[in-house]
């Protein structure tokens, strides 16, 4: 389950990662806080600016805006292979944890038992950032739940077995050169890249169609992507410690050539594969 801000934030953040899951048979939700009514209004702004508006893009009302996000959100959730999108339709400028908001989250955690959640890392809170709020009131989410008692509350407690956060602005593959502080899970979206890159074109109204999502996916998930020693890759920091009867080395680790794999991340380019049409 993610919970995330806006309607793009799950496609962009991990929705490579969303699509092998899926693709594995799990189920996948996403609830998305605000309609995107107001953010990233780049086709709306692109239109005044040009010589002669087109007044039917110039005069769209905010219901006329938020329905057209959603269509974009529904057929970038089929893409990926989202099974449920719930929308709490908030406005996208808020800027305060809301009570109201927690409990519906806590609601929704409780109705849906994820095994895994995943937000945005949180930022400084000094700077007023919806992405932090968000996560903040998901997290005041997971406690609520956590505490609920089904002789008061009609339902009985819930606990998330892990929660994974995504955009911690890290690109570093080790855990010493800030003191620990990184991304701890990189996941291989090589093989499902061509439909992040197709959801994210869906995002028209945000300007994200065409050269954006190629030249984000290739700058960010290409990054993280050499970091972890493949072509295209999601980058998530864990909020809990782990326990394993053994010490884990993953597969991956175990096959890579370190002096070698700068060959095999290398070997796609995303612009020839998919094409601007």
């Amino acid at each position: 389950m993610t919970i995330y801000a806006h309607p793009a934030d799950t496609i962009t953040n991990c929705g490579g990662t969303l699509a092998r899951h899926a693709d594995a048979g799990d189920e996948v939700v996403a609830l998305i806080l605000t309609h995107g009514g107001r953010i990233h209004a780049n086709k709306y702004a692109e239109e005044w600016r040009r010589d002669n508006p087109d007044p039917s893009i110039t005069g769209a009302s905010l219901d006329e805006i938020i329905e057209n996000k959603k269509g974009e959100l529904r057929r970038a959730a089929s893409i990926i292979g989202i099974g449920e999108v719930i929308t709490f339709d908030l406005d996208d400028n808020f800027a305060a944890v809301s009570e109201d908001v927690v409990d519906r989250i806590a609601f929704e955690l409780a109705r849906q038992q994820p095994d895994v959640v995943i937000m945005d890392y949180p930022l400084n809170q000094s700077w007023n950032n919806p992405h932090t709020v968000a996560t903040m009131m998901a997290m005041a989410g997971l406690g609520r739940a956590s505490q609920a008692l089904l002789n008061l509350d009609g339902a009985a407690d819930f606990h998330v077995k892990q929660v994974f956060f995504t955009s911690l602005p890290i690109v570093i593959g080790d855990s010493l050169s800030l003191g620990g502080q990184r991304n701890d899970v990189y996941v291989d979206i090589t093989d499902v890249v061509g439909r992040k890159v197709a959801a994210m074109d869906e995002f028209v109204s945000q300007g994200y169609a065409g050269l954006f999502s190629r030249k984000l996916i290739e700058s960010n998930n290409g990054e993280h992507g050499r970091i972890a020693g493949v072509n295209f890759a999601e980058a998530f920091c864990r909020l809990n410690a782990e326990t394993h009867t053994t010490l884990p080395v993953t597969k991956a680790a175990m096959e890579q050539d370190v002096l070698t794999r700068h060959v095999a991340y290398s070997e796609l380019n995303l612009r020839q594969m998919f094409p601007l049409t």
